[in-house]
C-alpha cells in the first residue's frame, strides 16, 4: 500500500486497519483504507457524516468559549492565556492540534471528491452530488481556518506523499482565497437548497460561509455578493425565541445554517461547567462576562451608556438592550433558584423561601464573580446535578448572515435601505418586534458611514456575546492593538466595595463613567481614576508584529524544509 501523509505535521504511513474515531486518521471510521472504501452509497454518507464531527472543527469546539477567553468580553479573577499574555509559542497545544486536526479533515474532503469522480456513471449522480457538494464546502471551510490563523499554508486536494510533503512550502494566502471561493461555488452549485434535518449543511450553507471567509479576508465585495446569495435563497430566517436558541435542548431552529449538536446520551460529549455557575448553586463562578462587555450593551434609545439620558448608573440594567439580560443575570431576580444580587450579604433562596449567605458577592466570598456578573445565556437548571452539559456547537447562526452583508455594504460604502432592514431586522428580533414596529426598538435611521460602522460593530457585539465570535473580529478589524493591550479591570475588593455602595457610587460611581469609544471598545480607565477605585487585577499583551497570525507548529517547522515560521515567533 502506499503511503500517504494525513497531515503535514505527521511522517507516518497510515496502515490499513487503523481506525479514525480517535486518532483522525486518513482512513473513513471503518476498519478499510480510502482504496478499498466508496464502493456504495453507505459508504459516502459514512464518510461525509464524519465531516460533522466536532473534532474536526477544533477551533470552534475544542472547549466551551474557546477564543472568547481570549477577548475583552471575558473575565477569569487574574487567569489569563497564552494568547491574550503575549506566551503563545510554536509548542503550544491548540497551535499544534489545530494545524493537525484540520489537514487530517482537508484530507477526508480529499478522498471523498476524488472517489465521487471514481464512482459518476455507477452511482446515483444526485447522492454524489451532494457528498462532492458537502466535500468542497467543508474543505473550503477547513481552508479558511487555516489560512485566517497561520497566513500563507500548504493547499492540496488531493493525496500527497511524504517526500512531496517535505518539498511542499507555503502558498501565498491569496491564492488559497481563491480556491477557497472556487469550492464554496461548486459546493452552492451541487448542493440541494433543501435538505433532510435541521444539521446538513445546504447550497445557502456554502453561501454563507463564503460570505464569512470573505469577511474575515475584508474582502467585502464577495462578502456581500455571498451574504445576498444566501439571503435571497430564503433558507434561514431568524429565530423569534433569542434565549431559546442557546439552550441544551434546542437542536432545530430556522435560524441555524451551522449547527453541531452535542449529545450527553449518545456521546458523552459534555462539557465541565462549574466555573460558569454561581457558587450559591456549588459553582465556581471564575469566568464571568467582563465589564467591557457590560458596558458595550447598548441603552434602548440606540446610544452607548455614556450618552444616553437613559442610563441609570444605580441601576445599571435598566433601559438596556434586552440582550444584556439575556446574557448575564440582571441584579435582583430569581437566577437558578437564587436572588441574584452581589451588592447583599444575604439573598433568598427561592426553593426554602429563606435567606442565605451570599456567596455570589464579594462582600461574603472572596473568590465570588469579580464583575458581579454571572453567565445567563443557554444556562439551564440542566447544568446543575453534575455540573456539566452538553451545548450544541452553534458555527453560524443567520443573524450573522444579516449583519456581514450590512457590514460589507457599509465598508463599501454602498449605504441603502437594504443595510438598515439587515441591522433593523436582528436588532428588532431582540426586543420581540418587527423591523417596521419603528416605535418598540431604537431602529437605525442614520446613513452617515462611520456612525453606521460604530452601530453594526456594536450590534454583532450584543447579538453574539460568549459565541465564539469577538475573537474573529478583533482580529480581522485589528483592533487587537488596542483592546487586548489594555488590562483586565473589576470591581472593587471588599473594603472598597462596602464603601460604594454605602455611598452610592455602586454599581457606578457618580463622577465617571467608561468611554464607548467609535471604534466599538470600552475604555474603563475612567472607572480606575474615580473615586469608586474599580480595579486592574490582570495585564494583558498583543504584539501586533506577529499576534495577528498564529506561529506554524514547531515540529513542521522543524521537519519540513519548505515551511518558513511566521514572523516573530
Amino acid at each position: 500500500m502506499k503511503k500517504y501523509i494525513y497531515s503535514l505535521l505527521s511522517a507516518a504511513a497510515v496502515m490499513i486497519g487503523c481506525t479514525a474515531c480517535a486518532d483522525l486518521d486518513l482512513n473513513p471510521p471503518a476498519d478499510a483504507s480510502s482504496e478499498t472504501w466508496f464502493s456504495n452509497i453507505e459508504e459516502f454518507e459514512f464518510a461525509a457524516n464524519d465531516l460533522y464531527r466536532l473534532d474536526l472543527w477544533y477551533w470552534e469546539c475544542n472547549r466551551a468559549w474557546h477564543t472568547d477567553r481570549w477577548t475583552d468580553d471575558w473575565e477569569q479573577q487574574g487567569h489569563g492565556y497564552e494568547w491574550s499574555t503575549g506566551a503563545l509559542m510554536s509548542t503550544t497545544g491548540y497551535v499544534k492540534t489545530m494545524w493537525l486536526n484540520t489537514y487530517k479533515a482537508i484530507t477526508r474532503c480529499n478522498a471523498i471528491i476524488a472517489n465521487v469522480e471514481k464512482q459518476r456513471g455507477k452511482l446515483s449522480e444526485k447522492q454524489l452530488d451532494r457528498f462532492e457538494g458537502e466535500a468542497r464546502m467543508f474543505r473550503a471551510c477547513f481552508y479558511s481556518y487555516l489560512t485566517f490563523l497561520y497566513g500563507d499554508i500548504p493547499y492540496y486536494t488531493d493525496y500527497i506523499t511524504i517526500d512531496q510533503a517535505y518539498a511542499m512550502g507555503r502558498e501565498k494566502q491569496s491564492e488559497v482565497i481563491k480556491r477557497i471561493y472556487e469550492d464554496f461555488d461548486k459546493a452552492a452549485e451541487l448542493l440541494p437548497e433543501t435538505s433532510t434535518g435541521n444539521v446538513r449543511v445546504k447550497k445557502a450553507t456554502a453561501h454563507a460561509f463564503k460570505a464569512r471567509t470573505a469577511s474575515w479576508m475584508l474582502d467585502y465585495p464577495v462578502a456581500a455578493q455571498a451574504a445576498k446569495a444566501c439571503m435571497e435563497l430564503g433558507t434561514y430566517k431568524l429565530d423569534p425565541n433569542f434565549e431559546k436558541m442557546f439552550y441544551i435542548d434546542t437542536y432545530a431552529s430556522d435560524e441555524f445554517v451551522f449547527m453541531i449538536p452535542r449529545s450527553r446520551e449518545l456521546h458523552n460529549d459534555l462539557i465541565t461547567m462549574s466555573s460558569f455557575l454561581p457558587r450559591n448553586n456549588s459553582g465556581k463562578s471564575l469566568a464571568v462576562p467582563s465589564l467591557e462587555l457590560f458596558c458595550a450593551f447598548l441603552c434602548s434609545d440606540g446610544l452607548p451608556i455614556d450618552k444616553s439620558p437613559l442610563f441609570d448608573r444605580q441601576n445599571p440594567f435598566r433601559n438596556r438592550d434586552p440582550r444584556l439580560g439575556y446574557t448575564t443575570v440582571e441584579f435582583g431576580t430569581e437566577f437558578l433558584g437564587f436572588e441574584w444580587d452581589p451588592s447583599k450579604n444575604k439573598v433568598l433562596n427561592v426553593n426554602t423561601g429563606k435567606q442565605v449567605s451570599n456567596n455570589d458577592s464579594q462582600l461574603v466570598q472572596t473568590l465570588a464573580s469579580w464583575t458581579g456578573l454571572i453567565l445567563k445565556k443557554g444556562v439551564t437548571e440542566a447544568w446543575l446535578s453534575d455540573k456539566k452539559a452538553d451545548p450544541n456547537a452553534i458555527i453560524m447562526r443567520y443573524a450573522d448572515v444579516l449583519l456581514m452583508y450590512a457590514e460589507a455594504k457599509i465598508e463599501m460604502n454602498e449605504i441603502d435601505q437594504s443595510v438598515l432592514d439587515a441591522i433593523n431586522d436582528v436588532r428588532s428580533r431582540a426586543y420581540k418586534t418587527t423591523r417596521s414596529n419603528t416605535s418598540l426598538y431604537p431602529a437605525v435611521t442614520t446613513t452617515n458611514q462611520d456612525e453606521l460602522r460604530f452601530q453594526l460593530r456594536s450590534e454583532r457585539r450584543m447579538e453574539f456575546a460568549w459565541e465564539n465570535r469577538r475573537w474573529f473580529d478583533l482580529m480581522r478589524w485589528r483592533l487587537c492593538d488596542i483592546a487586548i493591550n489594555r488590562p483586565v479591570i473589576d470591581l472593587p475588593a471588599k473594603a472598597q466595595l462596602q464603601k460604594n455602595i454605602k455611598s452610592g457610587d455602586y454599581y457606578f460611581p457618580s463622577d465617571a463613567l467608561p468611554v464607548i469609544e467609535e471604534n466599538g471598545l470600552v475604555n474603563l480607565q475612567p472607572l480606575v481614576d474615580s473615586k469608586a477605585k474599580f480595579r486592574k487585577t490582570m495585564e494583558r499583551k498583543f504584539d501586533p508584529a506577529k499576534g495577528y497570525l498564529l506561529p506554524l507548529p514547531l515540529s513542521d517547522v522543524t521537519l519540513i524544509p519548505g515551511m518558513i515560521q511566521n514572523p516573530g515567533y
